[in-house]
């Protein structure tokens, strides 16, 4: 069966361009006494405080303060390293490859993130490519930016509506099930993805169109 015609591609960005892992930030606040952060905090549902700030309804600061009040004897740097845990990198050569998808078709990032972990792989990224991460798409949509996060529909519409797409032929690429289940529900054609090492080859049929 042959992949449908596509005309732009919406990627996810963890788990399927940068490489992480959220137990490495549940163990890393559980070390920090923070005793039932895995009820609040996964990657099928974030609640409370990690909502909010991936909505953009606090910054930094307000995240610190908040957290403290559960983690009192815990310092502001310890706390972000903590929720910085997640982040590994990006794998070898997978940038290059996303650039090279973007010169034969309009590609555009839609993340559920929040400043701290922009600042973070930003950081990643211009130690090794003097770029950042919104270089390398024609639009990286950021929920912090947003006000809205998958998998609320409000998410792909705003990009359909703001770039001019049809749902049937927008392929949206993520890890998170409840993310691709919206974006069927939408009428766009997913990819999801089991593995980050799987990108290319799961991406290579829907690519044959523009070689």
């Amino acid at each position: 069966m042959n992949a449908p015609e596509i005309n732009a591609i919406i990627f996810d960005l963890g788990g399927v361009i940068l490489d992480i892992d959220y137990n490495r930030t549940v163990r890393a606040f559980q070390a920090l006494e923070f005793e039932d952060f895995d009820q609040q905090y996964s990657k099928m549902k974030q609640s409370g405080v990690f909502d909010r700030i991936e909505r953009g309804e606090i910054d930094e600061a307000e995240f610190v303060s908040i957290m403290q009040q559960s983690i009192p004897h815990a310092s502001q740097e310890e706390i972000i390293d903590a929720w910085n845990a997640i982040i590994l990198d990006f794998p070898s050569g997978r940038l290059d490859y996303i650039n090279e998808v973007r010169k034969k078709l309009p590609i555009f990032l839609l993340s559920n993130t929040n400043e701290i972990h922009l600042k973070c792989f930003d950081q990643l990224l211009f130690e090794s490519t003097n770029s950042r991460i919104k270089d390398h798409f024609n639009k990286a949509y950021l929920s912090h930016e947003m006000s809205c996060r998958k998998p609320e529909p409000e998410a792909w519409k705003i990009i359909l509506e703001e770039q001019g797409l049809k749902a049937r032929t927008t392929l949206f690429i993520d890890d998170s099930p409840q993310h691709i289940a919206a974006a069927r529900n939408l009428g766009l054609p997913c990819i999801h993805l089991q593995s980050i090492d799987e990108l290319e080859r799961e991406l290579a049929p829907f690519l044959t169109q523009f070689n």
